[in-house]
């Protein structure tokens, strides 16, 4: 396999989350044939080039959360591009996976 096979397939699992659906670190892992491997997922996410059409926003923890620290720019706007597609949070900051993953 190929170094970029792994993440082209991360990429691509990425970019078929539909509008207003959220899905997890490990889901990604899963659907690109990797299991087990959330965080390299994460390390995708993170080396993405700042204008990227990747919906990146679309990917939080497996509890529910957003994974950036809260109080942090990353953490707003991964949030306000949530709550405009229609995602709503609990007062705790948690999404609710069952109402929203797909």
């Amino acid at each position: 396999m190929d170094n970029n096979e792994p993440s082209q397939a991360i990429l691509t699992a990425i970019s078929q989350i539909p509008f207003g659906c959220v899905t997890s670190y490990g889901e990604i892992a899963k659907r690109a044939g990797l299991p087990g491997h959330a965080r390299y997922v994460g390390y995708i996410l993170r080396n993405l080039p700042e204008q990227t059409n990747v919906p990146w926003h679309r990917v939080i923890n497996s509890q529910g959360f957003i994974s950036f620290p809260p109080n942090t720019e990353q953490h707003a706007e991964q949030r306000l591009r949530l709550q405009a597609e229609g995602i709503s949070f609990s007062p705790t900051g948690k999404i609710k996976l069952s109402a929203y993953q797909c």
